[in-house]
């Protein structure tokens, strides 16, 4: 019997790249989008291996019933949960508003931690889990323009560090990744985005970006991938409670 995954997000860039790195798992996909679910879900099928799919959109406070549900409904147990969703707005910290800090919890953190609890009690019950987060570098250094994002991914992060002291002696392990500039549909517009707000060209920008990396480009998703795939895995059994970055060497603090 194939372990179970539940991969957020699951359509596009990390998402999409998570779930190509679980074979050996069945999976369900969730996103906003049914007819990229199907494309995504038809590119991953594969003998031997089941592939489902459920629309959800984190940012209403119903989609982690709505997944959880499905989740169950179509596989009885869950051994992986890869939580993911896309990014909000652009801000400076003083640009946010009440209303999108509001929309930036349930989106990045309310549902994540929602879904979270519905699924981590069989988790435990069978011994075996993986809750793995794809969060930000923003969490370890808070990016000017992404104020949305390291608070939402912040809290996260502290709550998720917290739960794996809770469920470690259960066999469940509670980790975040931190992808740096992944060249991804979301770097891609917070590349136009920056070229937009200062006038600039957007390859100029991308293009300095990218040398400001020690590594002197950006990611690939499927670097991204194998560091879930490795934390998902038997192998990392005693890995928890910790954030790994992958960002060509970008940070500058220690961990």
């Amino acid at each position: 019997m194939n372990r179970v995954a539940v991969v957020g997000g699951a359509t596009s860039g990390l998402g999409a790249a998570s779930a190509r790195a679980l074979a050996g798992h069945d999976l369900l996909l969730w996103s906003r989008d049914q007819d990229r679910l199907d494309a995504t879900a038809a590119e991953l099928a594969a003998p031997g291996r089941q592939v489902r799919t459920v629309v959800a959109d984190a940012a209403d406070p119903g989609a982690a019933q709505v997944v959880g549900d499905a989740a169950l409904e179509a596989y009885g147990q869950v051994d992986v949960l890869v939580l993911n969703a896309g990014g909000p707005p652009v801000a400076r910290a003083d640009e946010v508003t009440a209303d999108g800090m509001r929309a930036a919890f349930q989106l990045l953190a309310v549902t994540p931690v929602d879904l979270t609890l519905r699924l981590l009690p069989g988790m435990r019950e069978r011994g075996f889990g993986r809750v793995l987060a794809i969060l930000s570098s923003g969490v370890r250094e808070p990016i000017d323009t992404l104020a949305y994002s390291n608070a939402g991914r912040s809290a996260l992060t502290s709550w998720l560090k917290t739960l794996a002291r809770t469920v470690a002696g259960d066999g469940v392990t509670v980790n975040g990744v931190l992808p740096g500039r992944i060249a991804t549909p979301r770097v891609a517009s917070l590349d136009q985005a920056a070229a937009t707000r200062t006038g600039r060209d957007v390859a100029d920008v991308s293009r300095d970006s990218a040398a400001a990396i020690p590594a002197g480009r950006y990611g690939r998703p499927e670097e991204l991938a194998a560091l879930v795939g490795f934390l998902a895995s038997d192998a990392a059994s005693y890995v928890t409670g910790t954030t790994i970055a992958c960002d060509g060497g970008a940070l500058r603090s220690l961990p």
